[in-house]
């Protein structure tokens, strides 16, 4: 009894779902003595290496009875004592039931699996691609299934010397010995992922000769119709591609020429003889059962369509009537049986044809909506099953491949293979996929159409449906190497998981929008070819289109993996650029920018198959000298044009914390300044980004910009008091510290050139020597200026605190207490303007509160300005407008200080604040925008008034931003000035949002905004 259960137990161990069942069967007398006869390896250690051993023991028992009743007993035998057919003899029993009962029907096949019969003489598991049934060359294969039906390999056009119902079963049967052998070696391979291409080449050599056969033996049916006519027979799908399942459709179509000048009608009538009767013997019922269905419905007009055609009428409609899908399927047309001169005339002429499809109307909008489709028509109970047409499937893979193929095979002759794999090989070496991408999709390509191979194997069935029975699973997964024990788990938690991946990358490729636009190309436009490219480039804007072919050469010569992408990129980046108001300086820049970055894999990858950053990129390097410097200074910035999230502007809180971060992991002082200075160059950085790409309003860009900037001074600052206090001899600082902004950075409204306008504040602690407190004060305001006016590697960022009390005269930093006597005793009504605008922005958080509270009676005279004082400002108005306008410069074209300009909206804004704000405390904001809406609320101003104003301010505002954007110099005396010149005119006009074209529109709704901004002014301010 012990003895029975140790066994038993074994049995299980080894993979027997019904160990004492099996333990029975291996007693039965037909086994034991085939047992005796084959000493080695145990007969259930052998078994327990098929998929299913339990199947594989019952059918190798029935096989045994079968051989023993037919007397070939001695050859089963002979078969389970050589290690390498026992191992292929099992691994068959135990994977299907179709070709074990094919066995059992005759069991003398059991010899086809003996190294005699082809195989090479290795143990079990130890077959490879390398296998001599699946080296195999085609014409021996050809020559195999011919002889089967008697007919001669080496004629033109054979006949079957078999013919009839004796031919049909006699290609039947040695089509099935030849799959038996396939099937023996796939199972017993050690690595079927890796035998997978040799095994499905391997059935579709099978297939084409057997179509061969079936043809031989139609002509000796039907001798009249072979004298008539010569027929091709053109692999389509996967028989044209050498990568056909078990059980598939066979895809063909139909070419028919005439024998000896013969009419049309005649041809065709013999042809579709011929060809009627070829499906017929491989399809229909007989006395062995049919192969496979062969399936011609994707020639011309379908099913609707003759049978056959002249290849002058296969070219007549590819010409006038095939559809973009039609194209697609024969990208893999292949002759495959039947006259082969006739189907290699037809691939010669209709192969031009499929590689210029793309250039159709929408073919590939056309070829995506197809592949929705699909999906679309898949019954939701099977969409996870579904193997072949479900997201994550094979055609997920095999769409993508060949949608790459048609795009760019055009012009790339290396990249079309008919065969799905090698075809995404191609793709790879040509950096059309990422190879780690195209390793992915090989890998679980090859998963899928195994795992599919064992579905159909097991009752060889067209199926593409996942088995839900625990047994199914557990067979499979045993099968496909996956866990031998815990097969069914395992299968399930990996399938899920390659079809995630598969899915992933599919959409990422498949929907990669650089396609459709390389697609409306012409050929001429793809291949880059320096006479068409030249003609191309001048056509679309290019003011020195030879210097466009020199910066296209270095970006695409060798054989780099950048010049790879390249040349996919800039047929369509081109245009790009060129929608840009620069496109040569553009592509330049583009250069530039890719030898100094080109290298990077994020790069390159971004580039092919980012949805967003390609063109992104063009659009800021034809449009902004400001950007495509800044890039060149922080390439890795690129990287945020893929995704929306890092354009978003960054809270002060979180660049606060940032720079605390930052500054704590250093210890040079130098370094920690430039820590703030780095993240204010990063804001600079992505707020040009975000208003050259209209994802950014003025006012945002403005306030990332003196965010920027506080920041900054918050980082310098922090050092300055440090480095100030170490070096007067001191363990602590003697004061507390505060920076106030002023002007455009209090107001929060700075541009890419604005200074930031400061007053500096201390405060000396309880105790501390005022002498020295004020030493000290003075040199952090110094450092904090010297440490931000630094040059490279940063920009710098000018400090300007001539806005403090008696101005250049007065000192650098003031005690609180010294502020609030100036102000009291001597304040200037230009001072109370300014502080209008003062912004505690950097320093100590109690004395910001203090300096705000004291300065508040100051700014907001609660009795409204006196009118000596309002007289007072307008006359400092009149002066600055007569003496600060530059010589030469035609005011109505100066932004900032000519007639309705910026000191016109804020010099009013600014007059009514002071005279209102004592009563009405909304107009306390250092925001001209905020302060204009305030006013119109309060009704100090109109509706029509406010918007006036709004409208040149921000023009204005955004004229300044353009100039230094477009330019790329942030300073000079023509910052503030609108341009006279074409070109630079064209790039503020795009950059403020006008079409092509339109610059004329920018300068003429400025002198009207403008203009009526002066007359508002003139009203509002001098009265």
């Amino acid at each position: 009894m012990t003895r029975q259960v140790s066994r038993t137990a074994a049995l299980r161990r080894l993979g027997f779902a019904e160990a004492p069942v099996a333990e029975a069967r291996l007693q039965e007398p037909a086994l034991a003595g085939l047992v005796a006869q084959a000493p080695g390896v145990p007969l259930e250690d052998s078994l327990g290496r098929a998929a299913d051993p339990d199947l594989a023991l019952l059918t190798l028992l029935r096989l045994a009875e079968a051989a023993e009743a037919a007397g070939e007993g001695p050859l089963l035998a002979r078969a389970l004592s050589e290690d390498g057919a026992r191992a292929r003899l099992l691994a068959v029993l135990g994977m299907s039931t179709a070709l074990g009962n094919a066995l059992v029907a005759r069991p003398a096949q059991v010899a086809l699996f003996t190294e005699e019969n082809g195989h090479d003489g290795e143990g079990a598991a130890g077959q490879t691609a390398g296998s001599a049934v699946l080296r195999r060359p085609a014409h021996r294969v050809r020559a195999e299934l011919l002889a089967a039906v008697g007919a001669d390999a080496e004629s033109p056009a054979p006949v079957a010397m078999v013919a009839g119902r004796d031919g049909v079963n006699a290609l039947r049967r040695a089509y099935r010995s030849r799959l038996m052998q396939i099937a023996a070696e796939d199972l017993t391979s050690a690595d079927p992922l890796a035998t997978f291409p040799a095994v499905a080449a391997a059935i579709a050599d099978a297939v084409a000769a057997t179509l061969d056969a079936a043809l031989a033996v139609a002509r000796a049916d039907l001798p009249e119709a072979a004298s008539a006519a010569r027929l091709a027979v053109i692999g389509m799908g996967k028989t044209g591609g050498r990568e056909l399942n078990y059980i598939s459709d066979v895809d063909v179509v139909y070419v028919v020429e005439p024998v000896d000048g013969g009419s049309e009608e005649e041809t065709v009538r013999a042809g579709t003889a011929l060809a009627s009767a070829l499906a017929q013997n491989v399809s229909a019922v007989a006395d062995e059962p049919s192969l496979w269905p062969l399936d011609a419905n994707l020639r011309p007009e379908g099913k609707d369509g003759p049978l056959v055609r002249t290849l002058a009428s296969h070219v007549a409609y590819c010409e006038r009537w095939a559809k973009g899908w039609e194209f697609q399927a024969m990208l893999k047309a292949r002759p495959v049986a039947g006259d082969r001169e006739l189907g290699t005339a037809y691939c010669d002429a209709v192969g031009p044809m499929v590689w210029g499809a793309v250039e159709k109307d929408r073919f590939v909008e056309d070829s995506q909506a197809m592949r929705r489709r699909v999906e679309q028509h898949i019954p939701s109970a099977d969409a996870d099953r579904q193997l072949k047409l479900g997201p994550g499937g094979l055609r997920d893979v095999e769409f993508t491949v060949q949608l790459l193929q048609l795009v760019h095979g055009r012009t790339d002759s290396s990249i079309r293979s008919r065969t799905t794999l090698e075809g995404l090989a191609q793709l790879a070496a040509g950096e059309y996929v990422a190879r780690d991408d195209a390793e992915l999709l090989d890998h679980h390509y090859r998963f899928l159409r195994v795992l599919e191979h064992r579905i159909q194997l097991h009752r060889l069935r067209r199926s593409h449906l996942v088995p839900t029975v625990e047994a199914d699973l557990r067979r499979l997964g045993r099968a496909i190497g996956v866990e031998r024990v815990d097969g069914a788990e395992s299968l399930t938690k990996r399938l899920r998981q390659i079809r995630r991946d598969v899915r992933h990358l599919h959409e990422e490729i498949f929907y990669r929008p650089l396609l459709p636009l390389t697609a409306r190309l012409s050929t001429s436009d793809v291949s880059l070819a320096p006479e068409a490219a030249r003609a191309r480039l001048a056509a679309i804007g290019y003011d020195d289109p030879s210097g466009a072919l020199h910066h296209i050469a270095a970006l695409t010569e060798g054989i780099s993996r950048a010049a790879s992408i390249q040349r996919q990129l800039l047929p369509v980046m081109l245009g790009w650029l060129a929608e840009g108001p620069v496109p040569d300086a553009g592509l330049l820049a583009f250069r530039k920018l890719s030898e100094l970055i080109g290298g990077t894999p994020w790069y390159l990858r971004l580039l092919r198959d980012s949805g967003e950053m390609p063109r992104r990129l063009a659009a800021l390097l034809s449009t902004s000298r400001y950007v495509a410097d800044a890039l060149g200074r922080m390439p890795e910035a690129v990287a945020w044009l893929d995704e929306e999230d890092d354009l978003a502007p960054r809270s002060a809180d979180a660049l606060r914390e940032e720079l605390a971060a930052l500054q704590g992991r250093r210890t040079d002082p130098g370094e920690k300044v430039l820590a703030g200075r780095f993240l204010r160059r990063r804001e600079l950085v992505r707020a040009a980004i975000g208003q050259v790409l209209g994802m950014t309003g003025r006012a945002d860009s403005a306030r990332i910009i003196t965010r920027a900037a506080d920041v900054a001074l918050d980082g310098a600052l922090r050092v300055a008091i440090a480095d100030a206090t170490a070096e007067a001899g001191l363990d602590a600082p003697p004061s507390r510290y505060l920076i106030v902004a002023m002007g455009r950075l209090g107001g929060q409204e700075m541009g890419y050139a604005s200074d930031a306008d400061v007053l500096f504040v201390h405060e000396p602690e309880a105790g501390a020597d005022e002498e020295t407190a004020t030493r000290v004060a003075l040199e952090v305001a110094a450092r904090t200026r010297s440490f931000l006016a630094g040059s490279a590697p940063e920009p710098p960022l000018t400090v300007d605190a001539d806005l403090r009390p008696e101005g250049r005269q007065g000192p650098m930093s003031r005690s609180l207490a010294s502020y609030a006597e100036y102000y009291e005793r001597w304040v200037e009504p230009w001072e109370r303007q300014a502080l209008l605008r003062a912004r505690p922005v950097a320093g100590d958080p109690d004395l910001a509160d203090r300096f705000v509270e004291m300065i508040a009676a100051v700014r907001y005279p609660a009795e409204g300005l006196p009118a000596d004082q309002v007289r007072e400002l307008r006359r400092i108005k009149a002066r600055v407008e007569d003496e600060r306008m530059p010589r030469g410069v035609a005011p109505t074209r100066h932004v900032k200080l000519g007639p309705g300009g910026l000191s016109d909206v804020e010099w009013t804004v600014q007059l009514l604040q002071l005279r209102h704000a004592g009563r009405v405390a909304e107009l306390r904001t250092t925001s001209t925008l905020e302060a204009l809406e305030a006013l119109r609320e309060a009704d100090v101003v109109s509706a029509e008034d406010q918007a006036v104003l709004s409208e040149a301010w921000l023009l204005a505002s955004g004229i300044r931003d353009a100039i230094v954007l477009g330019s790329g110099r942030a300073s000079g005396r023509r910052a503030d000035v609108l341009p006279h010149e074409v070109s630079d005119l064209e790039v503020v006009a795009r950059l403020l949002g006008h079409e092509p074209g339109e610059r004329l529109d920018l300068e003429e709704r400025w002198l009207r905004a403008a203009r009526r901004a002066r007359t508002v002014t003139e009203r509002l301010f001098y009265e």
